[in-house]
């Protein structure tokens, strides 16, 4: 009887020491417009994405109408237009490389569609924006729910997933980081785009303190991209906002990808540009993280 007791009590303690080093999931959430979105070909997905794929990511995605409903899918990059939804961008090298990092689940929350502004002065795709200003959001709906605003959007499914599932994960979940890659459409408006991207970024990770209650959001990492010098749509003054933002808030943090090759539109990454933007925003990613 005692020996029993003695190997329940050490089955006991086998087990809390296993919940104890159960780590939180780790979550990304990414937005954006054409080149967050994805414009190549999954036929030029990088040979090692084809050979391995992916086995830990799971992704609740939105797009125009189109709503993640706070659900999560094995990841496979796609887009939502049906005329070719075959296509990915920077983000699936990002995700391909945690997954072959971590070794074990992880979530990412994306909302992206081509051709959007911030600023609603700016044509933007659908008449929907990104525009985190009080009276806009005051006076429309999230973009999957009728609306205009693909920031409700956006906090709304990462709020849906939380609820759905993130909270219900075990050792309990942590959002890592913020990716975006968007400007091309603010090219009009250049001059308010240090303005309006502060307040997106502030909108987000306020709502992110206000959702959990954990203050550490209100620091949230947000990581963006450039523009390659080729591209038609690249604003100078977009990148000196960019790189303003940086100096000014030690979370907020520039990948420059002025070096990057660009499709025959002379507006989105080819395949060489996203695999060399992706692998460089999951550098900075592991510098500013470290361990997931």
């Amino acid at each position: 009887m005692r020996t029993k007791c003695i190997m329940s009590l050490l089955l006991l303690c086998v087990c809390m020491g296993m919940v104890a080093k159960r780590k939180p999931v780790a979550v990304i959430i990414t937005a954006g417009q054409s080149n967050t979105d994805g414009r190549v070909s999954n036929a030029e997905l990088p040979t090692y994405i084809k050979e391995r794929g992916y086995r830990h990511c799971w992704w609740s995605y939105g797009s125009d109408t189109i709503s993640g409903n706070g659900r999560f899918e094995r990841y496979w990059p796609r887009v939502a237009k049906p005329d070719n939804t075959e296509r990915w961008g920077y983000d699936a090298v990002v995700y391909y490389l945690i997954d072959q990092h971590i070794k074990r689940d992880f979530f990412v929350v994306k909302e992206s569609l081509g051709g959007t502004a911030i600023d609603t002065a700016c044509t933007s795709t659908s008449q929907m924006h990104w525009s985190a200003s009080p009276e806009f959001l005051a006076s429309t709906a999230a973009a999957d729910k009728g609306g205009k605003s693909l920031l409700k959007a956006f906090t709304e499914n990462i709020g849906a997933c939380i609820d759905n599932e993130l909270s219900h994960q075990k050792g309990g979940y942590e959002i890592k980081a913020f990716l975006w890659h968007q400007g091309e459409s603010d090219k009009k408006m250049a001059a308010h785009y240090y303005d309006n991207l502060k307040a997106v970024v502030a909108y987000v990770r306020t709502y992110l303190v206000e959702k959990t209650g954990d203050e550490r959001y209100a620091h949230l990492p947000f990581i963006c991209g450039t523009y390659s010098l080729k591209s038609r749509d690249r604003s100078t003054q977009v990148v000196d906002a960019l790189h303003r933002l940086a100096q000014e808030d030690p979370d907020f943090h520039v990948v420059d990808i002025e070096d990057a090759t660009i499709q025959r539109d002379r507006l989105h990454f080819d395949a060489k540009g996203a695999e060399l933007l992706g692998k460089r925003v999951y550098e900075r990613l592991m510098e500013i993280v470290g361990k997931f």
